[in-house]
């Protein structure tokens, strides 16, 4: 039995994952405590994630807390993790994934073809906006910044005809009733990680490794390592609009990808790919492969990327 200390973000939704680990955790004879925290990203919201820093301004300070020894993990919404962890990190554990679909939630309409012409959809993704600006081009689509209860309540405001969210987030705080309807991955991609929960630990600490073990759901980590390779190798942030999403059957993993012109001027790109994948380096393997097929779909339309050795999350 060990003492165990997860630093989290204070909002519902974050407490929500950290006291399930919590209590898997104490299943297993351990003691666990919580250390919330207020993070940049949960501040700032009046700018989207693009222009003020992306995903890592969710972690970094639950990373001093690790770094510091005042908590000994830390338990993250996967899609917010950076693709890149600094030096001395690492992604000790990703659980079984919850429903990894984006929701529809509005008051008065029940799907998205439902909307009328010019409804105001928020969304403050820039992967959501290129994928609805595929399915909707009248769509008129404004930021919504903040976290679940908060994006919720400007809806019911009356401020947007319709909001999309995660559909794994609602599921967890029992609010599943406010789904109007799920996006199906063939009509909008999730983000990679969208659903998952990883856990983040400092390298050294063999010892939380090892109590995380247990926790550990091998199919989900496979699936998102694939996407989350994507996302690295094509400098993936918040300022680019890229989805990626896989599934495994057997030991065989088919990988969705998808990337989307800032700017909506250039048609999105997908790819496709399937290959056996039995372990963490097949399934990254398999997402550099689709990585490399979606920035040649992207350079023959005459956009741009970032080369695959400058990442382009500053976290």
């Amino acid at each position: 039995m060990s003492s165990l200390t997860i630093a989290t973000r204070e909002s519902r939704l974050a407490l929500w994952q950290a006291q399930h680990v919590k209590a898997l955790l104490e299943q297993r004879g351990h003691q666990v405590s919580l250390l919330g925290m207020t993070t940049l990203g949960d501040q700032i919201l009046d700018r989207t994630l693009s222009k003020v820093g992306g995903k890592g301004l969710f972690v970094k300070e639950l990373e001093v807390a690790l770094e510091q020894g005042r908590a000994d993990l830390a338990v993250h919404s996967l899609k917010d993790v950076p693709m890149e962890l600094p030096a001395g990190f690492s992604l000790a554990c990703v659980m079984e994934r919850e429903d990894p679909r984006d929701a529809l939630v509005s008051n008065h309409h029940a799907t998205l073809a439902s909307l009328p012409q010019g409804a105001v959809v928020g969304t403050s993704s820039l992967r959501r906006m290129a994928l609805l600006r595929a399915l909707r081009p009248d769509l008129k689509i404004e930021p919504l910044r903040g976290n679940l209860d908060t994006r919720l309540r400007k809806l019911d405001e009356g401020r947007y005809d319709a909001i999309v969210l995660a559909a794994a987030g609602l599921k967890r705080l029992g609010l599943g009733a406010r789904i109007r309807d799920t996006f199906e991955p063939v009509a909008m991609l999730p983000a990679a990680g969208q659903g998952a929960l990883g856990i983040e630990v400092r390298s050294e600490r063999q010892d939380v490794i090892d109590a995380l073990a247990p926790l550990a759901h091998h199919c989900t980590w496979l699936a998102v390592a694939a996407e989350r390779a994507v996302s690295r190798a094509m400098g993936g942030s918040c300022s680019m609009p890229l989805a990626a999403f896989a599934t495994l059957s057997a030991d065989s993993l088919t990988l969705d990808a998808a990337w989307g012109d800032p700017e909506g001027v250039l048609e999105l790109v997908y790819v496709r790919a399937s290959g056996p994948v039995t372990d963490l380096a097949s399934a990254t393997a398999l997402g550099q492969r689709v990585a490399a097929d979606l920035r040649a779909g992207v350079l023959a339309q005459g956009g741009s990327v970032l080369p695959p050795d400058k990442p382009q999350d500053p976290a």
